[in-house]
């Protein structure tokens, strides 16, 4: 049997941009991503803490050490700059392999700097 875990997590980012008129997505700092584990393309989750949205989308690697967290094009419409969200990606593992599993947790301060990481 497989399990659906949280792999990894982006907690409390501030949204730097809300980019309608791109074609879909969510872009993440490289360090950022690189810290959690995400790879670019990668399915994730979106909370948003303003509005209470939760959504879902694929990231984009951004330019690395600005501290970008832009919301582009239908996604745009679920926050806006200064919001706040934390950023979900899950993964399946074998039931048995579960039970020890532990997700990366990145924590960022207000200007999405990483400020904190957890295993």
């Amino acid at each position: 049997m497989l399990r659906c875990m949280l792999r990894a997590k982006i907690h409390m980012a501030t949204v730097t941009e809300s980019n309608l008129a791109y074609e879909g997505s969510i872009t993440i700092d490289e360090d950022i991503l690189n810290a959690a584990g995400i790879l670019p393309y990668e399915q994730v989750m979106i909370s948003n803490m303003n509005n209470g949205e939760r959504f879902e989308t694929y990231v984009i690697k951004g330019k690395k050490g600005s501290g970008e967290i832009c919301l582009n094009g239908p996604t745009a419409r679920k926050g806006v700059v200064g919001d706040k969200v934390i950023i979900f990606s899950y993964v399946y593992i074998e039931d048995q392999k579960a039970r020890d599993f532990h997700p990366t947790v990145i924590k960022l301060d207000e200007k999405n700097r990483i400020a904190g990481t957890a295993k």
